[in-house]
């Protein structure tokens, strides 16, 4: 039988060839990643020009070689989030097993959208969803899949709770079929995906109710239930209360206990937003703060982020499996996808996709790998190191420790006391500026009750006390150094 000859095709001993080159790359590149810049200091232009503006490739070229030029292209000029400084965002540093992993889904390239497409792809997905939910400490009898991150997982869960507990009519008639505005509800440090749901799915953003944060940065009970109250006695349609479990700024975990007892009392839809922080609850010692996790109706969290899984992996889970199938749930003439096995799950019944990545393995691979244990340790860890962060700040004279929950903590320069607001955010904006193009340590930041912040999120299982001790004296070198810029500033001001 003669064989189709494809140039894309790469066989046998070249294949081994050109994987392994790369493998012995990226494994070289994990090594040393640590005596790396956190990130390179070119421009866009600079960039630009690495890729010597060429149009579209007539001829192919070799795989070894197109493989080589990615790999130090990627190397030399990424933002290395595996990097033990890194702690901007909530970016994790990303397993090598779930790079692997990664490799291996691509190999077989299944469509986990229908289990006749991916029988065990599907079948390791839905074991991974019981294992994330017994992970966080909610029944593994849920429903729910893996997304490509917090945004995902979030407006899957919006629009279960839209079609649960809006207008009756709402799937076939839409929301011009009711006259009742559908209302939503969170905290003003939620994450701005409630904006952009409220945009997409016709719920309108004069229609979300930003509730006012407290001094420790949780949702005020009394105002969110005044607020249903108000919105009741207005006529209008409360669907769904949005609690926070690490928000992104300060890490804080919203009352869920008591907020799941006010959306049991008003009949609405209690989501956590727990795309960050959720996973903490694994841990023991913070059994209290995350009481109340299991009356939530749907739940975010991203295994890219403190499970170290590489992008992109969210996941959404919903207490009852049939809210997401009224929601999503469809059957065209042209799907033959029925079963009659139970243990058949169609995930395109479940979500937007109807094609999908096998999201899940890494994540499968990642909880074998490591086990319950090992990710209580390495979550522990970052805790423990947010705050001697925290600690170390508050200890430095030229340094203002803000906040510290979870594995988040946030601080300030400010080189003497009874310094002007405006200025102390200006110094701390350019330092943050400064110290991300410089490369030795990357931050972000946070506005927390007007004050700029450098912000630092350790979701990283390479940052040691090493690291955080060198941070601390990075940033009041730095701070020192733009102090003295922006007085001689104000100096050559004054004099002209």
């Amino acid at each position: 039988m003669t064989k189709r000859s494809s140039v894309i095709d790469i066989r046998g001993e070249e294949f081994r060839k050109v994987g392994h080159d790369l493998v012995d790359q990226i494994a070289n590149y994990l090594e040393t990643i640590a005596g790396r810049p956190v990130t390179g200091a070119k421009t866009a232009a600079e960039l630009h020009a690495l890729l010597e503006h060429t149009g579209l490739p007539v001829i192919g070229k070799d795989a070894g070689a197109i493989l080589t030029k990615a790999a130090n292209l990627l190397f030399e000029n990424s933002l290395s989030n595996g990097h033990p400084k890194f702690l901007g965002y909530i970016t994790s540093s990303p397993s090598p097993l779930g790079a692997l992993a990664d490799l291996l889904a691509s190999s077989v390239n299944p469509n986990v959208g229908a289990f006749i497409l991916s029988p065990m792809a599907t079948t390791i997905e839905k074991q991974t969803i019981r294992w994330l939910a017994e992970f966080v400490g909610i029944s593994p009898d849920c429903a729910g899949l893996l997304v490509s991150g917090g945004n995902m997982a979030n407006f899957t869960a919006f629009l279960a709770a839209r079609t649960a507990k809006g207008a009756r009519s709402i799937k076939t008639e839409g929301l011009a079929g009711s006259y009742q505005p559908h209302i939503v509800y969170c905290s003003k440090a939620t994450h701005a995906w409630v904006e952009k749901a409220a945009v997409l799915f016709g719920i309108g953003t004069n229609n979300v109710r930003w509730i006012g944060i407290d001094e420790n940065s949780k949702m005020q009970l009394q105002e969110l239930e005044q607020s249903i109250v108000t919105d009741l006695k207005a006529g209008f349609n409360p669907f769904l209360v949005i609690a926070n479990a690490g928000d992104v700024s300060t890490g804080a975990v919203d009352d869920l206990k008591s907020i799941a007892s006010l959306c049991k009392i008003y009949n609405l839809w209690f989501h956590v937003d727990g795309a960050y922080g959720v996973v903490a609850a694994a841990l023991p010692e913070l059994a209290k703060c995350f009481e109340g996790i299991r009356e939530a109706d749907s739940i975010a969290l991203d295994p890219h982020k403190w499970l170290y899984s590489p992008l992109e992996a969210g996941c959404v889970l919903v207490k009852d499996p049939n809210a997401l199938l009224n929601a999503y749930s469809t059957h065209p003439p042209y799907y033959n996808f029925s079963s009659e096995e139970v243990q058949a799950v169609n995930y395109y019944e479940y979500g937007f996709q109807n094609s999908r990545g096998f999201r899940a393995l890494k994540v499968w691979m990642g909880l074998q790998q490591a086990g319950l244990s090992g990710y209580q340790e390495m979550i522990r860890e970052d805790i423990r190191l947010s705050k001697l962060l925290f600690d170390l700040a508050q200890q430095h004279p030229e340094l203002e420790a803000i906040t510290q929950n979870l594995s988040i903590a946030t601080l300030r320069y400010v080189p003497e006391k009874n310094v002007d607001l405006k200025y102390l955010n200006t110094l701390n904006e350019v330092l943050l500026n400064s110290i991300q193009r410089k490369g030795d340590v990357f931050l972000s930041n946070a506005m927390i009750n007007g004050m700029y912040c450098l912000r630092a999120c350790i979701v990283n299982f390479r940052t040691s006390d090493e690291d955080i001790e060198q941070i601390i004296d990075i940033l009041v070198k730095e701070g020192r150094k733009i102090a003295n810029q922006l007085a001689d500033t104000n100096n050559e001001v004054i004099n002209t």
